[in-house]
């Protein structure tokens, strides 16, 4: 009956669900005292904040272990009338074994400490529903030893006279907090006796420790409401310049925010057609479950049913009930593979509070704090700091309002520079730092004006590390968003050769850096003729042919795509006899977009390519089918190429007899939008 606490919960909610009305007394005595044994196992956890009231609490509940446990002994026999007192005893015990798990989190003791009124009230409540509880509790009926039920009637007089107040303590910081709070709004730098004394009291005293309270605040702003944001924010900017300025060293947690293995193996195992929505096929941004079990986007599910469907749309199954349940375990999941694939994750309604993409500070004390963090850490990898460098790379992937700061600050220059170390974590962290920062606009130009161009594709390579070839990578990446930059990388003789070795030797990650690089190089045609020249398109076959990624496969179609556009680009995808293998792709995959880029690759290969082409392309079995099943199936551009292609495919049909087809299709640019 005890379920083990789930770990997506929010904190400080109390998802209890109450027991079945036809439990039997017996069972539902097992589960209670179940209940109290891990509750008061809370008691040799750390407790950093309400801990008198805590511990009070499995004091009392200590008490009842005990009661029950006699009970239990007396067995068989307990009246029916029982099951009316242990049924709300086991809701609150439920609840209050949700709030002991908040109140030693590791990761949100500054976030508890600051709701200490709160979690009093809590403790106050959930205590007083205990004594309740036990009022209607028969207990002249029950058999237990006289010190027992005297020992329960005593719990249940203090339940209602314990007042569970805020420690003193617990007060004096939560001041002092918003002491230094209010400091950062007007700019000035908080007493380091006073922030020495804040992160004592709830134990952080080490990097390591102070970076999951920053981790835990940025997962919870996404899913507060208004009034809590700001408060989440400013926290948070406390917490970054605690990291940043009082500890001198990282300890425990190796390179950029790593994710548990088991996520990183379940995400690997995915693609982007796993988080669509079966009713409007776009990647679901609030999914909700239903009573079927499945999982659509709330804004469609919702239209479905008000539009006088009470059936499931995949299942066709009748709805007895239209309720909808959000399904936070997807929801991080998607933002968890969005994140990793450079994919936009766009969120709706109330909760639309990315504080990450946003331009400003969630609030005057975040913003602060990250100016004045932004001047520390200039200073600092001025002097050659990897630590610095570090957490320039950590501030700059999580907002866009850092990464303004940071450049406006001017680390830029100092990242450059460390390019060259010959420490290899410096280097990685360097690079990887300046990949965040060419995110933005105004860090695109800094990096080029110093001569990052050549910096960088120096590091892309001949870098330390194979990770700092791929940062490398993507941020050639980003500056080539900007026509002159495009230019400037493409003239770069080492430029192109390079993110082609990348794609040959380089992981996962790595390569798809490395193709995405290339298919924004070639929004300048001069840069066409060098990547043909450099060898990459039988490369991008090699990943065709191995299937290994569908990611990797998608972004090499698009570059294929692109090429395939001009003549000698078709030339050389030609020169690969690789037609199946693309009719292959577009029959099998689940990937929308790598059937879109099949199908535009095969027309433009039609138009580049000539009589040769269109005539393997008809002996194809099944290409007919998968262009038609494009028509219904496909996005409205897919469609519109593939009802092109199979026009081609009916001319040769007409025309073959009459002699060679000079011309199949007009020459035409096919503008890819990804």
């Amino acid at each position: 009956m005890i379920q083990r606490l789930n770990s997506g919960r929010r904190i400080l909610t109390y998802p209890a669900v109450h027991p079945c009305e036809a439990i039997a007394p017996e069972t539902l005595l097992i589960s209670l005292i179940a209940l109290t044994h891990s509750i008061c196992s809370y008691k040799s956890k750390c407790i950093a904040s309400n801990k008198r009231n805590a511990l009070e609490a499995i004091r009392q509940i200590g008490v009842i272990r005990v009661f029950l446990e006699e009970i239990q002994a007396g067995l068989p026999g307990l009246p029916d009338s029982t099951v009316l007192s242990f049924s709300e005893l086991h809701l609150a015990f439920q609840k209050v074994q949700y709030l002991l798990e908040d109140c030693t989190r590791d990761d949100a003791r500054l976030w508890m400490l600051m709701n200490s009124e709160r979690v009093a009230n809590q403790f106050r409540v959930l205590i007083r529903t205990m004594a309740t509880a036990l009022d209607v509790l028969p207990l002249d009926g029950i058999h237990v030893a006289v010190e027992v039920k005297e020992q329960v009637e005593l719990v249940m007089r203090q339940a209602r006279r314990v007042r569970f107040q805020v420690d003193p303590e617990d007060k004096r910081v939560v001041e002092a907090v918003k002491k230094v709070l209010i400091g950062f709004e007007k700019r000035i730098d908080p007493d380091r006796s006073e922030l020495e004394r804040v992160l004592d009291h709830v134990g952080i005293r080490r990097w390591s420790r102070c970076e999951m309270e920053v981790r835990f605040l940025e997962s919870e702003i996404g899913f507060e409401n208004l009034r809590e944001v700001g408060l989440l924010s400013s926290l948070k900017g406390l917490l970054c310049y605690c990291r940043c300025v009082m500890f001198g060293s990282v300890d425990g947690l190796p390179g950029p925010r790593p994710e548990p293995s088991n996520r990183s193996e379940v995400v690997s195992c995915l693609n982007l057609e796993d988080f669509r929505c079966p009713i409007s096929l776009e990647i679901m941004t609030d999914p909700v479950t239903i009573r079927t079990g499945h999982s659509y986007d709330r804004s469609s599910i919702m239209k479905w049913f008000r539009a006088g469907k009470p059936i499931c749309p995949k299942t066709g199954e009748k709805m007895k009930s239209m309720e909808v349940v959000p399904n936070l375990a997807l929801k991080r999941l998607i933002q968890q593979y969005c994140n990793e694939n450079g994919i936009p994750f766009g969120d709706s309604g109330r909760r639309n509070r990315d504080i990450g993409r946003s331009t400003v500070a969630g609030s005057s004390a975040a913003e602060g704090a990250m100016k004045m963090v932004a001047e520390f850490l200039c200073a600092s990898v001025g002097t050659g700091s990897n630590k610095a460098a570090y957490e320039i790379r950590l501030l700059s992937k999580t907002s866009i309002f850092n990464r303004s700061c940071l450049v406006e600050a001017g680390v830029v220059p100092h990242l450059l520079k460390l390019l060259a170390s010959a420490d290899s974590e410096a280097q990685e962290n360097a690079v990887a730092g300046l990949l965040n920062l060419s995110k933005h606009s105004k860090g695109k130009a800094v990096i080029v004006e110093n001569g990052g161009v050549d910096l960088v594709v120096d590091v892309l390579k001949e870098g330390l590390k194979v990770e700092a070839c791929q940062h490398a990578a993507g941020t050639l990446f980003y500056l080539a968003s900007i026509e002159e930059y495009r230019i400037l990388i493409g003239e770069n003789p080492r430029a192109i050769p390079a993110l082609r070795e990348l794609i040959k030797n380089g992981s996962d990650r790595g390569k798809k850096n490395a193709l995405v690089a290339i298919f924004g190089l070639l929004t300048h045609p001069a840069n066409h003729t060098r990547v043909l020249a450099a060898g990459v398109v039988p490369l991008l076959f090699e990943i065709l042919t191995s299937l290994d990624s569908e990611v990797l496969v998608t972004d090499s179609l698009a570059i294929l795509a692109t090429l395939a556009e001009k003549p000698e680009g078709a030339v050389a995808i030609s020169r690969c006899k690789a037609l199946d293998s693309i009719v292959g792709i577009l029959n099998s995959s689940t990937s929308r977009a790598a059937k879109e880029f099949c199908v535009s690759l095969l027309l433009a290969l039609c138009a580049n390519g000539g009589h040769n082409v269109v005539a393997l392309l008809v002996k194809s079995p099944s290409l007919m089918a998968c262009l038609y099943s494009q028509l219904s199936e496909g996005t409205s551009r897919a469609s519109k190429r593939a009802s092109s292609l199979i026009k081609v495919l009916h001319e040769f049909h007409e025309t073959r007899s009459s002699g060679p087809v000079t011309r199949v299709l007009p020459q035409e640019r096919f503008v890819h939008v990804r």
